[in-house]
């Protein structure tokens, strides 16, 4: 017996009939992409770059906040340091007060925190 082979109205057969469709889809899909691409361009442009400026602006904020918290750590440190100068100074020049002070405050403190 003899195969015979399916022919399409064209004269060719159904599977470069088939082949030749899956061959213009695939062209008409990637056009479909690559148009869609140069459409959606300009956007995601503008999308990247705005993220850009989003991020300089944050940047910027972020210095200008380290930058002011990093000068009130140094006044506040400045400040503790004063503060430390003096009661050594205090101290040195009321030694006995200082220790009167102490005393007093140790025992008020065990009263507060004493468990009866």
């Amino acid at each position: 017996m003899k195969s015979s082979k399916f022919n399409s109205p064209n004269g060719g057969n159904v599977q470069h009939t088939l082949e030749g469709g899956v061959v213009t889809a695939a062209k008409a899909a990637h056009n479909t992409i690559d148009s869609f691409s140069e459409a959606a361009r300009p956007a995601l442009d503008h999308m990247v770059s705005s993220a850009h400026v989003a991020v300089d602006h944050a940047s910027v904020t972020a210095n200008h906040a380290a930058g002011a918290i990093g000068n009130k750590g140094d006044k506040l440190n400045d400040s503790g340091k004063k503060m430390i100068a003096l009661a050594e100074s205090y101290v040195h020049d009321h030694p006995v007060a200082s220790l009167g002070v102490a005393v007093a405050t140790g025992y008020l403190l065990s009263r507060l925190f004493s468990s009866r």
